[in-house]
């Protein structure tokens, strides 16, 4: 015989069974696998010997929020030619070749997200010269322009020289090369920018530039990775100082 207590608690067992399987749910077998965001990254495997000199490159593919990989779009759905590269090449040109290769080896390689990121880096690597910040510059360089940089910023020291620079804003950013060399992808900027930036000495004189006059700056920069890599970001590899 079961006693009142008894039948209290196989009620309430009862009871809270049925409330967690209304909130936990039931298992179908349809249920979708939690997102891995380097899977398809590792599908593709890096070349052998490649270096790391992929690091952190702000504003690029990184930042975006992960998304489920898209479905392969049938020929038809591809975007049209005319249209894939709006605004930052043209159809047929050099640099939209250039980027065709690339994409064709990274299907979700986006021009205009890259030159979103270039720009900040372009800005970040700017200021952290004029700053002699070495760690920032270590981050976002290749080895050898590094060395150039941090060997200027040494001299600068050196001297007793200090640089104020006062980055007032890019007026533009333009891809003027394109190319993918094996599995190896760079990309040529020019950068139409503004800047107020003066040299002092020791005792706080004026040695060169104007800190009441904007100059315009023109820069060449090119950008590299390995294509394929599991870090999607990009490295300053080459700087160039355009009249």
């Amino acid at each position: 015989m079961f006693d009142i207590y008894t039948i209290i608690f196989l009620a309430l067992a009862v009871f809270i069974f049925i409330r967690l399987r209304s909130v936990l749910g039931q298992r179908t077998g349809r249920e979708r696998p939690p997102y891995d965001p380097y899977s398809r990254r590792d599908a593709a495997k890096a070349p052998a010997g490649a270096t790391d000199k992929v690091v952190n490159f702000p504003g690029t593919a990184s930042d975006k929020p992960a998304v489920p990989a898209p479905v392969e779009p049938l020929e038809e759905d591809a975007d049209p030619a005319p249209a894939r590269w709006a605004g930052v090449a043209e159809v047929g040109s050099a640099v939209a070749n250039g980027l065709d290769a690339i994409a064709a080896q990274e299907r979700d390689f986006d021009a205009r997200h890259f030159l979103t990121g270039a720009r900040a880096a372009y800005e970040m690597i700017i200021v952290a010269f004029a700053n002699g910040d070495r760690a920032s510059l270590k981050d976002l360089l290749a080895r050898d322009v590094f060395d150039g940089f941090s060997a200027a910023i040494a001299e600068r020291e050196q001297r007793g020289e200090k640089m104020d620079t006062q980055f007032v804003g890019i007026e533009k950013a333009e891809i003027i090369e394109a190319e993918a060399r094996g599995r190896s992808a760079q990309i040529t900027v020019r950068f139409l920018s503004q800047l107020i930036s003066v040299t002092r000495d020791r005792q706080g004189g004026v040695i060169d530039g104007d800190p009441e006059q904007v100059a315009d700056v023109t820069d060449v920069w090119t950008f590299a990775r390995e294509l394929g890599a599991r870090d999607p970001n990009w490295k300053l590899v080459a700087t160039e100082a355009a009249s």
